[in-house]
């Protein structure tokens, strides 16, 4: 595993069981959500959420906005937004 994919793994890890301590807007969550996918997944895929699903969509844009970008690429900025943070 390289050492980019496991500071990966670890800062998952790190927003998945934060506590209290660490509570994201809703913007960054929607960016870290659209970061992971791009890193887990690649480039968007399936058909985009109707008018009435806000969430869904919005999910789903931010994810579509990151279109082109390679996995490590997405890995590194999720990094680097939650090192932001600490």
């Amino acid at each position: 595993m390289s050492d980019l994919k496991a500071k990966f793994e670890e800062t998952v890890n790190y927003v998945q069981n934060a506590d209290g301590d660490f509570e994201p807007s809703n913007e960054l969550k929607l960016k870290l959500y659209a970061l992971y996918k791009q890193a887990a997944q690649g480039d968007v895929s399936g058909k985009k959420p109707g008018m009435m699903d806000f969430v869904g969509r919005a999910k789903y844009t931010a994810w579509e906005e990151l279109k082109g970008s390679t996995s490590d690429e997405a890995m590194q900025q999720y990094i680097d937004e939650i090192e932001a943070l600490k």
